[in-house]
């Protein structure tokens, strides 16, 4: 098996979660196949950084230099997986996915794109007009919107600076550390306001599928009358796919 690298603790929670998605999944892989308990788990190495200090960090939108600081933490965090052996990294949030063009400058390390994954994911569904709901800088950032159109999906991205602080700051006071009732609720609510019908909503915070854990590990479902995409799940089967690669291999089926 290959080693995995994570970046995480942007936020915490989430970080979590994808270990917990890895391990589990793996662990589906060889039951599936006959191995006997203990079920193998990837190698993974987790470098986590600080919340409080990258969103400190944070730049301005099309003001390159002002990301510097910003993008200097996530690079030296990459350079700590690369020193660790891992074979691939990949960054547990959606968040500094908007800066990896400037932040894997110098890393050798592959780096598995949360963009590319959901895209993929997003077109299987059908779906050719997509909601993105994140952070202020996933929301403002194209980088989605750019990726998705590829595929053929349009993303919108008409929202006004109103709604995307109030999504930011469900975020902050409903969604780190987890997720409540109420945070699921609010969310449900933001999504009635703003996707028509047919939309794929894009769950683009790592914290935001915490809302569903009855659909956690699902890469899409259906909740409420929306279609929604799991960009973490997403996340997690590629880099699944390509630790468990080898094994594949030897084990057709």
């Amino acid at each position: 098996m290959k080693k995995i690298g994570i970046l995480g603790g942007v936020g915490w929670a989430s970080t979590v979660d994808y270990y917990r998605a890895i391990a589990e999944g793996a662990g589906r892989f060889f039951a599936e196949r006959g191995h006997g308990s203990p079920l193998p788990i990837p190698p993974m190495t987790i470098e986590s950084v600080t919340q409080a200090k990258t969103r400190a960090l944070r730049g301005t939108p099309g003001d390159e230099e002002s990301w510097a600081a910003f993008d200097v933490v996530f690079r030296d965090a990459l350079l700590t997986l690369e020193k660790a052996g891992c074979d691939f990294a990949i960054i547990a949030s959606n968040t500094p996915h908007a800066r990896l063009h400037a932040i894997r400058q110098g890393v050798s390390l592959p780096i598995l794109s949360i963009f590319d994954e959901t895209a993929r994911a997003t077109a299987a569904t059908g779906a050719t007009q997509a909601l993105v709901l994140g952070t202020m800088v996933t929301m403002q950032a194209r980088n989605y919107a750019e990726t998705l159109s590829t595929h053929g999906i349009t993303a919108n991205d008409t929202l006004p600076d109103s709604e995307i602080a109030e999504m930011q700051a469900m975020v902050d006071e409903d969604f780190y550390g987890g997720a409540s009732n109420r945070a699921r609720t609010r969310l449900l609510e933001f999504c009635n306001a703003h996707a028509e019908p047919g939309t794929a909503i894009l769950l683009a915070c790592t914290e935001l599928p915490l809302a569903f854990p009855e659909h956690l590990d699902a890469v899409s479902f259906e909740a409420k009358g929306h279609l929604f995409i799991n960009p973490s799940a997403a996340h997690v089967a590629a880099a699944l796919r390509e630790a468990l690669q080898d094994e594949r291999a030897a084990q057709p089926g």
